[in-house]
């Protein structure tokens, strides 16, 4: 319930409302991409202040090693359970989608985890922007392997230095690292000298940009209309098995609380952004409302209403 009255869960809960009802309320495209990226920025730096108080330790090398190994299992399992059921091109695209992560649900669990007291290592950060690129790689690398067993020649083929270079120098990505960085570098000065447009201005740009988030999860949700039930499903059931997978890794390997919750977190969200930018273009035989309805109209709400507060409390059950 205190998830639910914080102010800007309640903002996407109404953005939702005003989609359903088919309102014309919208923000405009431009003001949606600023709040994506000084989100990204200001998460970037908090990394990065964090950083430089805690140095590199064993124990960020361990939460930065499994993310990076959720990172790969997550689409590899997906694909080989939705090939079953789908196409094995949709099977690699929506596997990517639920193997890379969501920046948006990262960053509110953190504004969560801030209101609960709950510490998190500024490594997370770096931990978030790790995981977004694997599983674009591993779906391309499967759809070109799809494209030759069919064509028997190489056509359509996606060169490998091509994808690397466009999940690596993604805008926002990029951003992210790149504020990781000159937080670390700046220190405890540059907190001081960047508290008001970091800290202070956060909490009311997320709600806003929260709002925006209910409005496009509500009109993707229209989207899923004629999918195969398979998608549905798996929008429901992918989220809290891989929550419960990160968690399993963590209590074998000692996580903290605060990165347990924010691995099962990342873990159990889907990439909306980084995913269907690249492969729309890397995929084009993917109907991108196939992956887009299911991560953002049923996966992104269902995260950030009821996964948070959910993968908080089983966290701290298990983790002592």
């Amino acid at each position: 319930m205190t998830n639910l009255l914080d102010p800007s869960i309640l903002f996407f809960i109404f953005g939702i409302f005003a989609g359903l009802v088919r309102s014309n309320l919208e923000i405009p495209q431009q003001i949606s991409r600023f709040l994506s990226l000084y989100l990204l920025m200001a998460l970037g730096l908090k990394g990065g202040f964090a950083l430089n108080q805690s140095g590199f330790t064993p124990e960020i090398a361990i939460s930065l090693g499994l993310a990076i190994g959720l990172a790969i299992l997550v689409p590899l399992v997906g694909y080989n359970l939705l090939k079953q059921k789908l196409d094995k091109l949709d099977a690699a695209a929506i596997a990517a989608a639920y193997g890379s992560v969501s920046a948006v649900t990262f960053i509110t669990a953190t504004q969560v985890l801030d209101q609960n007291g709950i510490t998190y290592g500024g490594h997370m950060a770096a931990a978030m922007a790790l995981m977004e690129s694997p599983a674009i790689i591993i779906a391309i690398v499967l759809a070109n392997r799809i494209r030759l067993q069919r064509s028997g020649d190489k056509t359509g083929h996606t060169p490998i230095g091509k994808i690397l270079h466009e999940s690596f120098t993604d805008g926002g990505q990029l951003l992210l690292l790149g504020s990781l960085m000159v937080g670390i570098i700046s220190g405890e000065a540059g907190l001081k000298v960047m508290a008001p447009f970091s800290i202070d201005l956060f909490k009311g740009l997320l709600a806003f940009f929260l709002l925006d988030m209910g409005l496009v999860a509500a009109r993707s949700i229209g989207e899923l209309k004629g999918k195969p039930p398979i998608t549905f499903l798996y929008g429901f059931i992918a989220p809290p098995v891989h929550a419960m997978a990160a968690l399993a890794l963590c209590l074998m390997f000692g996580v903290a609380l605060g990165d347990t919750v924010l691995l099962m977190i990342l873990a159990a969200s889907a990439s909306y952004i980084a995913v269907p930018a690249v492969l729309r273009h890397a995929m084009p035989e993917v109907n991108p409302a196939l992956y887009m309805g299911t991560s953002l109209g049923i996966t992104f709400p269902l995260n950030i209403i009821v996964g948070i507060p959910a993968y908080i409390w089983m966290a701290g059950y298990f983790v002592k």
